[in-house]
């Protein structure tokens, strides 16, 4: 007989995220599965023995429809990361008594590459113990930067807004003329994929010229050509719109936002707090050449902004969450449910499932050959590749003028 399924999220959130989580739920339910429960901040949470019965927040359609629609961790995240088997054992035995008092059958966990990491735990631990509960990763990450699979679900929205913003940051720069010229510096998350930064190359079209430039973390960035390359391009224009990723570094490796004032914080998993680059070369360029400088941080709002949700994204993010849950039904374990493009037009893609081991702490970087020689823009075949991922709206419920999300009161602290 069927018992029960948990499920959790991890990582930064996104506005697809909780429509994996409304997949998985749908799925566990359609199947038979008698309780679906959520984990409250995913696995740190779990061990604190937070959880909830979700079926008690999804109480109709409505409720599913609006989950779907909303953005970030419905649930909550963390950052935690499971020590190696063999030096806590502590750890693991305690999270399969809880699995086990709970009588869960099936384990998804919903995040990016640190979130399969501890999938891939999950699932040696329960093979070499002997314990029959199920564990599949369902993709999810903004970076776009899991391997084997052509994309995560909360890129696509991202992307649309990245590209979007861009666009409408260009069109403001143009507003009013300075003496010396404005350079308007763009910075986007990416730590060291530039899958996100790459987007920001949507805005270009028959009526935007697009960023002047867009610099990814994949190659090393070079202070003095950028600073030159600026004052080239206002002597032939009156604003400058640059994209840059919040991991660019230097060729010796050192990041370019440490050069100004450093953040010293420091994930669980090693991961310093990136943030400040734009502002660095925005009063750079400021000393240097002596026009007017703008830094903007796009920040959490990439991630966050549901109300421009790309539908090919939030249907694909459901998607996932149901064939998560399909192959853990049907006997999987130590496995991601990726995402297999068949068609870039018209567009259509698939689902199947891979060894979580050969996920797990990868990283999956923009191609050499998807930006051009200079290092200064992105190709042609980056924007074939991304732009399907950014097609069609998803319209929000709106309430008095503003956009209606999922919300329970009570269980986030």
């Amino acid at each position: 007989m069927k018992r029960n399924v948990i499920v959790g999220q991890s990582g930064g959130p996104t506005a697809a995220i909780n429509s994996s989580l409304a997949g998985v739920y749908r799925t566990a339910k359609d199947r038979g599965y008698n309780k679906v429960y959520g984990m409250l901040h995913g696995v740190q949470g779990l061990l604190e023995e937070r959880y909830i019965d979700l079926s008690e927040h999804i109480t109709n359609e409505l409720d599913a429809e609006l989950l779907k629609r909303t953005p970030a961790a419905y649930l909550g995240s963390c950052r935690y990361k499971l020590p190696e088997i063999c030096d806590n054992h502590e750890v693991y035995d305690k999270i399969f008594e809880i699995l086990n008092k709970l009588e869960i059958d099936v384990f998804i966990y919903i995040g990016g590459n640190d979130s399969m990491d501890t999938i891939k735990k999950l699932s040696d631990y329960a093979i070499v113990y002997g314990h029959q509960t199920r564990f599949v990763g369902c993709p999810k990450t903004i970076d776009n930067d899991l391997a084997l699979t052509d994309h995560t679900p909360g890129y696509g929205s991202a992307a649309k807004y990245i590209g979007t913003s861009v666009k409408e940051i260009i069109r403001d720069s143009f507003c009013l003329e300075y003496e010396h010229g404005l350079v308007t510096i763009v910075e986007i998350m990416g730590r060291n994929a530039g899958w996100l930064t790459g987007a920001a190359a949507l805005a270009k079209g028959e009526d935007c010229s697009g960023p002047d430039m867009i610099y990814l973390p994949e190659l090393s960035f070079d202070i003095e050509k950028f600073v030159e390359k600026c004052r080239k391009l206002l002597e032939e224009k009156c604003s400058v719109v640059v994209a840059v990723s919040e991991g660019i570094r230097t060729k010796d490796g050192k990041y370019v936002c440490e050069l100004g004032t450093s953040v010293d914080f420091v994930d669980a998993f090693g991961h310093k707090q990136l943030t400040g680059t734009a502002s660095y070369l925005a009063n750079l360029i400021s000393k240097e050449i002596g026009c007017k400088t703008r830094a903007i941080e796009l920040s959490t709002l990439q991630r966050a902004a549901s109300h421009s949700a790309s539908r090919v994204d939030i249907l694909e993010g459901y998607q996932v969450g149901g064939a998560a849950m399909k192959a853990a039904d049907e006997g999987d374990t130590g496995k991601m449910v990726v995402i297999e493009r068949l068609s870039d037009d018209p567009y259509q893609s698939g689902t199947e499932v891979k060894d979580v081991h050969k996920i797990a702490n990868d990283e999956r970087l923009v191609p050499r050959e998807w930006v051009n020689k200079e290092g200064t823009y992105v190709t042609d075949e980056f924007i074939t590749y991304v732009r399907p991922l950014i097609q069609g709206d998803v319209s929000p419920i709106m309430v008095d003028g503003i956009p209606r999300h999922l919300f329970k009161k009570g269980f986030h602290k």
